[in-house]
């Protein structure tokens, strides 16, 4: 166990930051500690860090902490965002939680808003009563990453320390070869066209981009060693720090030179345009994003959902799609890990088939 030196802040607690004071407001409800922090000029409320509390047109999600605790979680958050909405209109909300993250604020969403605006804009804070918020912020939620579970317990522990810079030491392929044998996970980095040229058997995609460390922490058991495969103008720091971040530590190296280094077979996959769409879909987005448009007779079955249940894929030629092409590669070498060799990939979206057949995409169920 790790301990370390702070200062324990409890509702209405100040720290003076010199000119300006950070008041710590209870506001149970994502969890049930959870604090926002006030800043005030003298007697004047400048912004509010609302962190998992109110969030730019909805609230945090109250069911990290198991479903038998969700609905009082919910009711504390009803109270925690009226206690937010007594503060001033002018007072800028500065959330943790930006658009289309999993603890939910709603895709498109504004960075930063107002207690004003919210007021005026924000479904939730309209709620009449407890309940009614209950209904519409639960109704509001999807599924969420599994590293979510187990987070809570790591950041009380404290991570392992990192002494200077984090390295990918250079492994050459025939190492890499012995630990895929032993049950390391080949982690590909690359774009999408870069892993459909050619990638190892058994490697899992996961495009390095902003949304990495959430499907490598989703879909990559904890304990399991990690062999990365970049290109090289891929930093290795962005790889690592976000894996570190999430408590993803057992890094064992990545293939030195690449894929031009690697000596064995790869797994190609084919990439298809919007307009050459010539097998069943299977859309591998959010349910929230499914529901608000997708192809006619498309197959729905989230990337999360993938790994623990490969088998409810469609047999058979299938294109995957989600909304640009990197979490359908994703699920593509997911499945072709299980020996499926008759996938293809949509480079693009909903949108862009919609706009490139002249069709009408469905929305709902």
């Amino acid at each position: 166990m790790r301990a370390f030196e702070h200062r324990g802040l409890n509702d209405g607690d100040e720290v003076d930051l010199g000119g300006l004071t950070l008041r710590a407001l209870a506001t149970p409800g994502h969890t049930d500690e959870h604090l926002s922090f006030l800043l005030l000029d003298g007697a004047a409320p400048v912004g509010v860090f609302t962190g998992g509390s109110l969030i730019v047109g909805s609230a945090a999600r109250t069911d990290l902490l198991g479903d038998d605790r969700t609905l009082e979680l919910a009711h504390a958050q009803y109270a925690s965002l009226r206690r937010l909405a007594e503060l001033p209109d002018a007072t800028r909300v500065w959330p943790t939680h930006g658009a289309g993250s999993f603890c939910s604020a709603p895709p498109g969403a504004e960075r930063t808003t107002t207690i004003g605006a919210e007021k005026t804009s924000n479904p939730l804070l309209a709620a009449p009563d407890a309940d009614t918020f209950t209904d519409r912020l639960l109704a509001s939620l999807g599924s969420y990453p599994a590293y979510f579970a187990r987070l809570g317990e790591l950041n009380r522990r404290g991570p392992a320390l990192v002494d200077g810079r984090p390295q990918l030491p250079a492994l050459p392929a025939e190492q890499v070869r012995r630990l895929a044998a032993d049950g390391a996970v080949i982690v590909d980095v690359r774009p999408v066209a870069d892993v459909a040229a050619g990638h190892i058997p058994g490697a899992i995609a996961i495009a390095l981009r902003a949304q990495f460390a959430t499907w490598l922490g989703w879909l990559i058991d904890p304990g399991v060693p990690i062999v990365v495969v970049r290109n090289p103008d891929q930093d290795p720091a962005d790889i690592l720090w976000p894996a570190l971040n999430i408590g993803i530590d057992r890094i064992a190296g990545e293939l030195a030179g690449g894929m031009a280094a690697w000596t064995g077979s790869v797994v190609t996959t084919r990439l298809v345009r919007p307009d050459q769409v010539d097998a069943p879909v299977l859309d591998i987005r959010q349910a929230r994003e499914y529901a608000a448009g997708h192809l006619p007779h498309a197959i729905h079955l989230e990337l999360g959902s993938l790994p623990s249940t490969p088998q409810a894929a469609p047999s058979g030629p299938t294109v995957m799609m989600c909304g640009h092409g990197e979490r359908a590669m994703t699920a593509a070498t997911l499945l072709e890990r299980t020996g499926r060799r008759d996938l293809a990939v949509l480079v693009g979206g909903p949108d862009d088939w919609a706009t490139a057949t002249g069709t009408a995409l469905q929305e709902g169920r």
